[in-house]
């Protein structure tokens, strides 16, 4: 199959409810399948929120007594890979028929990752990559991963790949990825800036691939009332505005950046493509210097773990 249909998902989590934005999910991937998707990517952090703006009352040398709790009530939002959430997804993939990306906080054992997770209409749950390397007040919430899951995926859509928010920034995981094939480079992020579509059309050219970048829309209606972010109590406040786009090999924009609003980005893209893309640059292969330049990457487990 060489044409088909990819959808960027940009939605903000229910913070801290996390079987309505299950529900949501679910909803936003029933919509993507009746638009004939083949692919549908979610945003990071989706499953167990991103909680922006708030502080967890943390200052340097310090941790409240609130922010104690307030980490607790983020802990119980958080999933566990495998476990029913992912039952859920994995049934949605094998009903509709589509490939699923998604942005999740996974729970192993007492600490929290920012982690993408694969599903496949075949296999169910295929794969996670755990974010490498949480960014800037991020690390007070989230462990780093390490580069056994730091992989690509065969499926019927092509090579799959994805790199978290900030992760698109890091020169060699960016190599790394390259090296490995990948033809759709999924990217969940909350990065919400104007110079995020610059980074996102580099990497579809640099590593000739489509690029898939979902975002969360998110608002203050978004949080509960008891919790209180440094952008204001206004419900109409924009905590994270979006910025979802989709972009071809040659990074030309084929839909978004989506702005101002939650809902579905679709595109059609075309495998064939990325052959036509890479017969002047192929950053892994002739255009890449073996002989001058050499990558190493350490694929071992070096992290205790509870779960897949």
């Amino acid at each position: 199959m060489s044409q088909f249909t990819v959808a960027a998902v940009q939605a903000g989590s229910t913070l801290f409810d996390t079987g309505a934005t299950l529900k949501q999910a679910l909803a936003y991937i029933g919509e993507a399948a009746e638009q004939s998707a083949s692919l549908v990517v979610l945003p990071e952090a989706y499953l167990g929120g991103y909680p922006k703006g708030l502080d967890f009352g943390i200052t340097v040398g310090s941790r409240s007594s609130q922010g104690r709790k307030d980490f607790q009530r983020y802990f119980d939002s958080a999933i566990a890979v495998p476990g029913p959430e992912t039952d859920a997804l994995a049934d949605a993939a094998s009903t509709h028929g589509l490939t699923i990306v998604i942005g999740v906080i996974e729970r192993d054992g007492g600490t929290l990752y920012c982690t993408s997770l694969f599903f496949t209409p075949e296999d169910g749950l295929a794969a996670k990559h755990r974010k490498l390397v949480p960014t800037a007040a991020e690390r007070f919430l989230w462990g780093r991963g390490d580069g056994s899951t730091l992989e690509t995926i065969e499926t019927a859509l092509g090579t799959l790949g994805s790199a978290i928010c900030w992760e698109n920034y890091m020169p060699l995981l960016r190599q790394t990825m390259y090296s490995k094939g990948v033809d759709i480079w999924c990217a969940p992020t909350v990065d919400e800036r104007e110079v995020w579509a610059s980074t996102m059309r580099h990497i579809a050219l640099e590593g000739r691939c489509f690029v898939i970048s979902a975002n969360q829309y998110l608002q203050r209606r978004d949080l509960p009332d008891d919790v209180h972010p440094f952008q204001g109590e206004d419900p109409d406040t924009t905590l994270i505005s979006g910025g979802s786009m989709i972009v071809s090999p040659l990074g030309h924009v084929l839909a978004g950046p989506k702005r101002n609003g939650a809902g579905l980005l679709l595109a059609t893209i075309d495998l064939d493509e990325l052959a036509q893309a890479k017969f002047d640059f192929d950053a892994a292969g002739h255009y890449a210097r073996p002989d001058v330049f050499t990558l190493l990457v350490d694929e071992e487990e070096k992290l205790t773990t509870y779960g897949l």
